[in-house]
């Protein structure tokens, strides 16, 4: 009957094990799927949770790889919206909502914050990575401005004066981690000493960096870059005019990305916890949607 087919498929209470096993075999004898987008059109909510992500980012790649992987164990399926330069977050977000999807996960977003909030009174919307004022959002991020602090604090322990923060632009993450780099440099005295170059979170970013520290007559022993992408961008352009890393500048990242634990690369950097991130986020979806929360 169509009534067992649809427990059966929908993993619904009822049928036996036996009649789950002969349903599934002839299913896949006949080589039948669910249509999806059918099933969605009377489904009373959708299982879909949007992610919107920088596909640019390997941060974000593992942050996605582990929603992935939290989702499915609350029964959840992720739609994947990829920021790219044609296709920006605004476009991204309406897509993801055009798909059915019934909560949001954005990844480090730059949309104002009235945007989001205005966001999440058409489905539930976590933040990863950024701190925001909207009660309504729920955020997920570390203590970027302590992470960077730690950083300089390192660096200040192995003897360096001269250190260099290579910023990750004018947004919200960005300014958190320049000001963390700001309050640890005073707070070792070096307040005459701090130097901040302004890029972003690309490669090209630390490589433009690289060629400006190298035009410099009295150069920094040690740069903190806002990212690990920015960082190897950096190292590589070092390398190749033949600056000794690290005896001639250490340099430090942010991130713990995957590229960052190459052996060839070896990056100083602070780890985000991507897993933990991605629990936190799903776990605040699945709150929303199947447990009512309201605050």
């Amino acid at each position: 009957s169509k009534a067992l087919f649809s427990l059966v498929f929908r993993n619904a209470p009822g049928p036996s094990a036996e009649t789950r096993k002969r349903v599934l075999a002839a299913a896949d004898e006949l080589g039948y799927r669910v249509n999806r987008a059918a099933a969605l059109m009377t489904a009373r909510r959708s299982h879909l949770i949007g992610v919107m992500a920088n596909i640019r980012s390997t941060f974000h790649a593992e942050l996605v790889e582990d929603i992935v992987a939290e989702a499915d164990r609350y029964g959840y399926e992720v739609v994947l919206g990829a920021v790219t330069p044609t296709h920006a977050e605004p476009a991204v977000v309406e897509t993801l909502l055009s798909f059915r999807c019934a909560a949001l996960i954005l990844l480090g977003p730059e949309l104002a914050d009235d945007t989001m909030a205005e966001l999440a009174r058409r489905a539930p919307v976590v933040v990863i990575g950024r701190r925001m004022s909207a009660s309504t959002v729920d955020v997920v991020r570390t203590a970027d401005g302590r992470g960077i602090g730690q950083v300089v604090d390192h660096l200040v322990e192995l003897g360096h004066r001269r250190i260099c923060h290579l910023s990750g632009g004018a947004g919200t993450i960005h300014a958190d981690r320049k000001a963390g780099y700001v309050r640890a440099m005073k707070r070792h005295g070096l307040s005459d000493g701090i130097d901040i170059i302004n890029g972003d979170f690309t490669e090209r970013s630390g490589m433009l960096a690289a060629q400006e520290l190298l035009r410099r007559r009295r150069r920094p022993t040690a740069v903190c870059a806002a990212n690990d992408q920015s960082a190897i961008g950096l190292l590589d352009q070092l390398l190749r005019a033949g600056i000794d890393v690290p005896g001639d500048i250490a340099v430090a990242g942010y991130d713990d990305s995957t590229l960052a634990r190459l052996a060839h690369i070896d990056l100083t950097t602070v780890s985000q916890e991507p897993r933990q991130q991605a629990e936190c986020a799903v776990r605040a979806v699945v709150e929303r949607l199947d447990e009512n929360r309201q605050d």
